[in-house]
């Protein structure tokens, strides 16, 4: 990995002391003798790798010298300075020798970022130890989608289930209280009917004759529970006929066999609904 980044910079920087070298020999050659102008380039190209090798001495022990990197950058706008001067002032291929008098500071450009990638690089066993941490987090974070998930599908299938439920038992609380209705409808109608009376005291006349029975449809809501009685000593059948007349005649007109049963329990008597309604109809009769 780190021939990436530092084989670039050499060629880089080799190239630029190259062609440094060479336009600086082309550009004095003309004006000075050579050994002069070799001098010069040599001067420039040695200052730069001089100073570049003492940034790489320090960056090695961990250290870092601004000085050293302003003369290096001095030393790298020189040469760029060189190479614009150079093209500018030729006759023909001013492009071409523009476009190559960025070199230099392209050279160190590239040794600051093999500078900084020195400075970040990481061991192979701590590279390994992040790749580790990321995969279990990556782990951890696609179980716990996945777990999310699965909650999220079991809490919508039970809302469904719950839903559908609530649905079926609303359907039949509602065709159960239109049976209700409708079933109430009828008792009403035949307990309004005018024959309906007519054929209930028909029935009952034989029962119980010379009452008139009172028809009444009974209470649809809350009832009062009714209390329960003690059981008390048994009456004997004339005593039970005798209670029995006493109530029914407790007020005029005489009471229904219903009523007069519910005295007769409201009292505290005791007696079964057998021997109540013989008694009653020993009564009557």
């Amino acid at each position: 990995m780190r021939a990436k980044t530092v084989l670039p910079a050499v060629a880089m920087t080799a190239v630029s002391m190259v062609l440094t070298l060479a336009v600086v020999m082309m550009w004095l050659g003309t004006a000075v003798q050579w050994p002069v102008a070799l001098v010069v380039g040599l001067g420039i190209d040695g200052g730069w790798l001089a100073t570049l090798a003492y940034e790489r001495r320090l960056a090695a022990q961990g250290d870092h010298n601004p000085a050293v990197t302003a003369v290096g950058w001095s030393f790298g706008l020189i040469a760029t300075g060189v190479l614009v001067a150079h093209a500018l002032s030729v006759d023909h291929s001013v492009a071409a020798w523009l476009a190559v008098a960025w070199l230099p500071l392209a050279a160190k450009g590239l040794w600051l970022v093999h500078g900084l990638w020195e400075r970040t690089a990481l061991t192979a066993t701590a590279l390994d130890a992040i790749r580790g941490i990321q995969q279990e987090a990556r782990d951890e974070a696609a179980v716990a989608r996945a777990r999310l998930r699965a909650e999220a599908a079991t809490e919508e299938t039970r809302l469904t289930a719950v839903t559908q439920a609530g649905a079926r038992v609303a359907r039949v609380q509602a065709r159960t209280a239109q049976t209700l209705s409708e079933a109430w409808s009828t008792l009403e109608t035949a307990r309004k009917g005018e024959e309906t009376g007519r054929a209930l005291t028909c029935v009952t006349g034989r029962v119980t004759p010379g009452v008139t029975p009172r028809w009444e449809l009974p209470v649809w809501g809350p009832m009062e529970p009714v209390p329960s009685l003690e059981a008390g000593p048994s009456l004997t059948d004339d005593a039970l006929d005798a209670l029995v007349d006493q109530i029914r005649h407790s007020e005029t007109p005489a009471l229904s066999y219903r009523e007069m049963a519910a005295r007769f329990r409201a009292a505290g008597h005791s007696a079964s609904e057998v021997r109540l309604r013989a008694a009653w109809k020993r009564v009557v009769a």
